[in-house]
């Protein structure tokens, strides 16, 4: 298997350097990718990414740009040039703001060797009813995580970040080759924790995901690898 037939993206949400190469080092970059977020970015820097890709990992570059239109156009551009596989913007920044992003990555692309994947956030996995209604949404998630992602659709950008829940109602407004990637993924025998739209594996991949961010799962394993190579063998057929 190749890290362009995994659908399994290891999210890295730690700063502690010993443990992070500690779960690297177990880790096969043909079978997975790697998730970059805003905790270890600001530990390590661009620098950590050229690491990784110099090991033979592709990069999800998660920081969810979200500010004005110009501010997030010269974060994208940079983001881009950094070589990254996929990078992300947060659809609450509005359509011009989603449609900068969208020019800055391809302005980028002019010069590289593959143009990076660039999709919206939606609504946070962490996020339910509840919040929604702290917030003054009167909408439901369905219809909030529908409209934040039209807006995406609108923009041009290859997809959204939502939970497994919403896949199949994103696929059929907009098209199976709309990009879902889904965190919130957990196996049968884990804790929730911070997070409420959760979904095994299995069922997410049932559901339509394109690509799954798991976390705690595999990098507070005793073997990462193993826990890997379980998942995606279990979703290979699905």
């Amino acid at each position: 298997m190749s890290s362009a037939e995994s659908k399994v993206i290891v999210a890295l949400d730690f700063e502690d350097k010993v443990q992070l190469h500690q779960v690297i080092s177990q880790l096969k970059p043909q079978h997975c990718r790697l998730k970059i977020g805003i905790t270890l970015f600001t530990h390590f820097g661009p620098l950590w990414i050229k690491t990784l890709q110099q090991q033979g990992f592709d990069i999800f570059l998660d920081l969810k740009f979200h500010d004005i239109p110009q501010q997030v156009q010269g974060a994208c551009y940079e983001a881009a040039n950094l070589g990254v596989w996929m990078m992300n913007v947060h659809a609450l920044g509005g359509l011009a703001m989603l449609q900068a992003a969208r020019s800055a990555v391809d302005r980028a692309a002019h010069h590289l060797p593959r143009k990076p994947l660039l999709i919206g956030v939606t609504l946070l996995t962490s996020s339910g009813e509840a919040e929604l209604a702290m917030l003054g949404i009167k909408s439901t998630v369905d219809e909030t995580v529908l409209r934040l992602a039209t807006l995406c659709y609108e923009a041009g950008l290859d997809g959204v970040v939502c939970s497994a829940k919403e896949v199949a109602l994103l696929k059929k407004r907009f098209g199976k080759d709309f990009l879902c990637v889904t965190p919130g993924i957990r196996l049968p025998e884990d804790d929730k924790h911070d997070q409420q739209r959760v979904m095994t594996p299995q069922m997410a991949v049932q559901e339509g995901s394109d690509y799954l961010v798991i976390g705690r799962s595999i990098t507070h394993a005793k073997q990462p690898q193993t826990v890997l190579t379980h998942i995606n063998e279990s979703i290979v057929a699905l």
